[in-house]
């Protein structure tokens, strides 16, 4: 049997986002993801996907490149490249790397598994199942791990939380968890149906409510992963009536949106308005807390793992 190899590269602060669009359409044992090979390059990965010759194999190919298009035009992937085998790759290299995600422990009380992951859940631990062909990123990106190291300190039962740019759904799961009420929006509907089948294979549908919206302003600033390939959204208003909210996106959204963030939280006697702000680098971490400061927050922790950085606010 002849197999096509599609071929991209994509950067680090894309490559989650890329895995959560092509999940809808290949799946995990047909994936690989392997370190970008130059230096000194603007790409960090490249994904490899196959797709045995069949009647439908054009109609997949365009299925994948109507998705990875508005990625390329906004800089985050490379063009997609085809290719013809005579047989398909190294099954063993393929699973090497979703079995190293099988599996992945993070801060005191998160374990990140794929769908089908049997698992021995110790006292305290707090399980959260992805879709298996998401188990290549979403749940072990470095701003995601710094996302939820941030809310099991911060998230406390009953708060009412919002998760901006839901993306996988992984964050709006793990607060869900810890017993909050959660919203949780984004712009574009393939993250929206990502969400809710992560809601619903967690089994806490009662306690997330998913919607394709905005919060305030942030209708008007495109995809929240670059570009302006998006149509208008619903936005939700900044009117003091969240305890909490986490958004994974990029430095330039946290810039633009820093009013309205401080707007949609509100300080109660036991608890003061927190934001947790991750999906950036150390180099933009200043112009992030710039915004944030000039807004009138103030830090009250942060993480970090290499380059990548989570810093938490409080309202001041």
């Amino acid at each position: 049997m002849s197999w096509i190899e599609l071929s991209i590269e994509t950067t680090n602060e894309a490559v989650d986002w890329v895995c959560t669009l092509l999940a809808k359409v290949i799946a995990a044992e047909d994936m690989q993801i392997r370190e970008y090979q130059e230096e000194s390059s603007q790409w960090t990965f490249t994904i490899q996907m196959y797709l045995p010759e069949g009647i439908r194999i054009h109609q997949q190919i365009d299925e994948i490149e109507k998705i990875l298009t508005p990625l390329h035009r906004t800089g985050m992937t490379s063009e997609l490249q085809t290719f013809i085998l005579d047989h398909k790759a190294d099954p063993i290299a393929l699973k090497s790397h979703a079995a190293s995600s099988l599996i992945r422990k993070i801060g005191d009380r998160f374990v990140v598994l794929s769908a089908e992951t049997e698992y021995q859940l110790h006292p305290q631990e707090i399980i959260l199942r992805l879709q298996n062909s998401l188990a290549f990123g979403s749940g072990l990106h470095p701003a995601t791990i710094l996302s939820l190291r941030l809310l099991e300190r911060h998230v406390q039962p009953n708060l009412d939380t919002l998760d901006l740019g839901s993306g996988s759904g992984i964050l709006s799961v793990a607060m869900a968890k810890l017993g909050a009420k959660v919203l949780a929006i984004d712009n574009d509907p393939i993250a929206v149906a990502a969400t809710q089948d992560a809601v619903a294979r967690n089994l806490v549908s009662q306690q997330v409510i998913v919607k394709e919206a905005s919060l305030g302003s942030a209708s008007q600033l495109g995809h929240w992963m670059g570009g302006d390939s998006i149509e208008s959204v619903p936005a939700i208003a900044s009117h003091a009536q969240f305890d909490l909210i986490v958004a994974n996106i990029f430095a330039r959204v946290h810039i633009s949106l820093a009013d309205e963030f401080y707007k949609a939280l509100r300080s109660t006697a036991t608890h003061s308005g927190i934001l947790i702000t991750a999906g950036y680098t150390k180099d933009h971490a200043e112009s992030v807390s710039s915004a944030m400061l000039d807004t009138g927050f103030v830090e009250c922790d942060h993480t970090q793992i290499d380059e990548w950085i989570a810093i938490a606010y409080r309202l001041g």
